[in-house]
């Protein structure tokens, strides 16, 4: 199977929508690494991060920019950027973030990850001058790794909010 890593469009919300939903689950809640997020809680960040209108806003909007790799017309990995949003001191104005970066678990080592960051930082680096930042879950040790592989160092931590749980996050930098 070849993937191609290509911008998302309006038209893929649906399909992206549902994407970004079972990768996350896949990663923090089903089998993954089994995070017993209060049912309620876990649900509305659903809604409210990877459901469609969310989706839909965010291929919309001109600050942000989102692309998926997909084989055989189905979507295996995504990953979605703009401008930070993270609680760090250092951050400024033209900081770039790399929001999320997901692959589905079946389609992990055709190293669609690696495609998919350097799409974002070569579009990070064009359009938005200053250092690129990343949220990693402090217990996530393989994606930790591979930012690091990738120019990325710890640079500080805060609690990323699902609902009432708060989960430690590295905030993690790589030099624009």
């Amino acid at each position: 199977m070849i993937a191609i890593v290509r911008q998302a469009q309006v038209e893929d919300a649906e399909r992206l929508a549902l994407l970004r939903r079972e990768t996350f689950r896949e990663t923090f809640v089903d089998g993954g690494f089994a995070i017993p997020y209060p049912p309620a809680d876990l649900a509305e960040f659903e809604r409210a991060t990877y459901g469609q209108e969310r989706v839909t806003q965010d291929l919309r909007d001109p600050e942000k920019m989102s692309w998926v790799a997909e084989a055989d017309g189905h979507l295996l990995g995504y990953a979605h950027v703009g401008p930070c949003k993270l609680p760090h001191p250092d951050v400024g104005p033209g900081d770039g973030e790399l929001y999320q970066l997901y692959v589905r678990k079946t389609s992990q080592g055709m190293r669609l990850g690696g495609r998919l960051l350097t799409t974002a930082l070569d579009f990070l680096a064009r359009h938005r001058p200053g250092p690129v930042w990343v949220g990693v879950w402090s217990g996530n040790a393989r994606a930790q790794l591979f930012y690091e592989a990738h120019g990325f160092i710890k640079a500080g931590e805060y609690d990323f909010p699902v609902g009432t749980w708060r989960d430690r996050e590295f905030i993690c930098r790589r030099a624009g």
